[in-house]
């Protein structure tokens, strides 16, 4: 009990359900009821698995399975920079920029399981599905010499073959 007294003296409203309260918390959060991540100011729109993810340093992303272990780092291919003001859109200066990041771990998908009855023949079939993923930190977004500091495998190949 101590602790609902203590975060209502930090600012929360006794009066939930006026409309007052609902419009305040949607221009502090953009979304009633969750808080909003700072905002940071460079981002990029990266291609992974067939999708596009909207990234931004130190956010972990869940993406299709990638090869690779626990702590091995990988580069995604950047669609859009977004630097500041400045939006970096076009494909030639887009391929100067590198999005690395950092494999954190595997993860499964939820179980999806399907079914198949046929009536009055006794045919029952089931199956069932979990998607694997691999969810990745972003350690850096920017122009090859400085996006970040570790270098993946096939750059370290083409380095050591020059």
């Amino acid at each position: 009990m101590g602790q609902g007294l203590v975060a209502l003296a930090a600012g929360s409203s006794p009066l939930r359900g006026s409309r007052q309260c609902k419009r305040a918390a949607v221009l502090t959060t953009g979304v009633p009821g969750h808080a909003r991540k700072e905002s940071t100011q460079v981002y990029a729109i990266v291609r992974c698995g067939g999708r596009q993810e909207k990234v931004a340093l130190d956010d972990v992303v869940t993406v299709d399975k990638l090869p690779g272990g626990t702590g091995e780092s990988v580069t995604l291919p950047a669609l859009l920079v977004v630097d500041g003001d400045r939006v970096i859109s076009d494909p030639a200066e887009v391929g100067r920029y590198l999005v690395t990041a950092d494999i954190v771990g595997d993860a499964a998908g939820p179980k999806i399981n399907m079914i198949h009855y046929r009536n009055k023949t006794g045919y029952r079939r089931r199956l069932g599905h979990r998607q694997r993923y691999t969810q990745v930190r972003i350690t850096g977004i920017g122009p090859e010499a400085k996006a970040g500091s570790k270098k993946t495998a096939a750059t370290a190949k083409k380095a050591e073959e020059d």
